[in-house]
């Protein structure tokens, strides 16, 4: 589930800005993806990231240069969503991808080459954010009212499980597609009467709304952040990468109030340690290849067929076809339950 950096709010700074970061992935995979590096004979591996804390042991690894102990020398470029990580790696700019759990669905039920590695973190705090003045008193009020969302992304999956426990659909409202750092403007502006957008925002919302901020809770629908892998990451790269995560989570562990000074700082201004101390407790981490994953993939994949008509199959064989167990195995034997 992606928290991340803002982004500009026009569509056409942010290809400028999406298309400079994809060209920044694209040099540092030149010279064959998975191969050796010229420096140290290390594994050159590139990870387009997302969220912050999704995939915080990814982005710990980073600030406390972790990779070479695996022999990895790692480029990770962190980009608006999972979404457009998941582009990079299906793009070739980049090998791996941190990604919420509905990009990496749609993008198996339109025949991609992208694989599940593993299941990074676990989240359920969602909140559809409103003003005071719009009066949405429950997830029943929503019909008939705009609702804003990043589609495309898990967030609009979180929408549909606020809809569907009050027996509604997205044919009861009109959605919005904005990008994650446009809805807390847009619910301000009375653009839109809801949202739901990444929890790193949920702040921005409360402050441009001020003394008219309201927010409904809401937990029946738990966000996974995947680590997937394209075609052209090798087993040797992708099991390095692994060894490296786990090693973060020990390290996290150990010492969560350090963990979370360094996301911070590797966040590069984009997360404020007020927002980390508070979310990043909130998140279940251990990299797994569960049935319950397994399970989760199959419902969502059968929403996105109804909602984006996509071609492939949406049942539990089809979707376990896009796991890649051997990596976890030979890293954590005991971490991949599926079969």
């Amino acid at each position: 589930m992606p928290a991340a950096r803002s982004v500009p709010g026009t569509r056409a700074v942010a290809a400028v800005f999406l298309a400079s970061l994809l060209c920044a992935l694209a040099t540092a995979c030149a010279g064959g993806a998975g191969a050796p590096s010229t420096s140290g004979g290390r594994l050159a591996v590139t990870v387009a990231g997302s969220d912050h804390l999704g995939g915080a042991p990814v982005h710990i690894a980073e600030e406390r240069a972790l990779w070479a102990a695996e022999g990895v020398d790692a480029t990770v470029t962190t980009l608006p969503t999972g979404r457009d990580a998941l582009n990079a790696v299906l793009g070739g700019q980049a090998q791996l991808g941190i990604v919420g759990d509905l990009p990496a669905v749609t993008a198996a039920l339109s025949g991609r080459d992208v694989r599940i590695v593993a299941d990074l973190s676990r989240f359920s705090d969602w909140r559809l954010l409103s003003a005071t003045d719009r009066g949405i008193s429950g997830f029943a009020s929503l019909k008939g009212r705009k609702v804003g969302v990043p589609r495309g992304t898990n967030v609009e999956y979180a929408l549909s499980r606020m809809l569907a426990s009050a027996q509604l659909t997205a044919a009861d409202v009109t959605v919005v597609n904005l990008a994650p750092n446009q809805v807390a403007a847009a619910l301000a502006r009375g653009d839109v009467d809801a949202g739901v957008t990444f929890p790193s925002f949920y702040g921005a919302a409360r402050t441009a709304l001020g003394g008219r901020y309201a927010e409904l809770p809401f937990t029946g629908y738990t966000a996974r952040t995947l680590l997937v892998a394209g075609p052209a990451a090798s087993d040797e790269a992708v099991t390095a990468v692994l060894r490296t995560v786990l090693r973060a989570q020990q390290a996290s562990t150990a010492d969560p109030a350090a963990a979370r000074a360094a996301l911070v700082a590797q966040s590069k201004g984009a997360l404020q340690a007020a927002y980390v101390d508070a979310f990043e407790p909130r998140y279940t981490y251990g990299a797994s290849l569960s049935a319950e994953l397994l399970t989760q993939l199959t419902d969502e994949a059968a929403w996105a067929k109804a909602i984006q008509s996509l071609p492939g199959d949406a049942d539990r064989n089809a979707l376990l076809g896009r796991l890649r167990p051997g990596p976890l195995k030979t890293v954590d034997p005991t971490a991949v339950t599926v079969g």
